[in-house]
């Protein structure tokens, strides 16, 4: 079983997850983090640092959010690893909890 980074994530992108990590299974893209499910040891760790409730267990994701299972391993075999916590975009408490995310992913 892995966790998994849900549509919460995009545009808001806080990084207090990837500190606790002790496999450094996440990667950044621009907007979004991406969990690496082949290095996931579902320790439990990075869900409740999330501030937004974007990190999951892929047994916990509702049925609209069962993409970003795949997706995240996609993104992680393309996007570098990140180990420290940056400091997230300007407006990440604007996106928070905004419905309807999927299309401003960006690659």
């Amino acid at each position: 079983m892995t966790f998994v980074v849900i549509e919460n994530c995009i545009k808001c992108k806080y990084t207090d997850c990837v500190e606790v990590c002790p496999v450094d299974c996440f990667h950044e893209g621009p907007n979004f983090l991406a969990i690496d499910p082949e290095e996931c040891i579902d320790c439990t760790l990075c869900e409740p640092e999330c501030p937004v409730e974007a990190i999951l267990s892929e047994d916990d994701l509702p049925a609209d959010q069962a993409e970003f299972l795949q997706l995240n391993a996609d993104l992680a075999a393309e996007w570098p690893v990140i180990t420290e916590v940056k400091k997230p975009p300007e407006d990440a408490d604007e996106w928070a909890d905004k419905p309807n995310k999927r299309e401003l992913l960006e690659r």
